[in-house]
C-alpha cells in the first residue's frame, strides 16, 4: 500500500480538502522503488480511469523522471476542492490503494492559479 506524506508539512492534503476553492491543481509527487515501476503505473493507471469518470474531473497527466528516473508527477485538474475531495475520500477509491506497491510513497497538494501580471493569469 503506498504511504502518504505532506508535500507542505504545515498545509498537508488533510488540511486543504477544507478548502474552499474552484478550479484546482492536483500534485502529486511520487517516488517508488525502480524495481517496482511498472506495478505503479498499473496502479496509477486504474486510479486515472476511475478518477476521470468521477464529477469535476477534468483532465490528468503523469510525467516521469528521465534518466532511469523513478520519481514520478501526476498533475490533474478538477473544478472544486469539493469534487476532489468526494472522490479522494470515495470508499472505492481508498481500497484501490492497497494495489500501490510498498515502496510507494506519495505527496499530493491542490494548487490555485496565482495571476502574475505580464506573466500568467488567472
Amino acid at each position: 500500500m503506498v504511504t502518504f506524506e505532506p508535500l507542505d508539512p504545515v498545509v498537508p492534503i488533510s488540511a486543504q480538502l477544507g478548502v474552499d476553492a474552484a478550479p484546482v491543481v492536483l500534485v502529486n509527487l511520487i517516488t517508488v522503488d525502480p524495481a517496482d515501476a511498472d506495478a505503479l503505473l498499473a496502479a496509477w493507471e486504474h486510479d486515472a480511469n476511475w478518477m476521470k469518470c468521477q464529477p469535476g474531473y477534468i483532465s490528468t497527466q503523469l510525467h516521469r523522471g528521465i534518466g532511469g528516473s523513478a520519481v514520478f508527477l501526476n498533475y490533474a485538474i478538477w473544478e472544486s476542492v469539493a469534487h476532489f475531495r468526494a472522490a479522494f475520500s470515495h470508499p472505492e477509491f481508498r481500497s484501490a490503494l492497497g494495489a500501490y506497491p510498498s515502496s510507494a510513497v506519495t505527496r499530493p497538494h491542490l494548487f490555485a492559479k496565482v495571476a502574475v501580471p505580464n506573466l500568467c493569469t488567472a
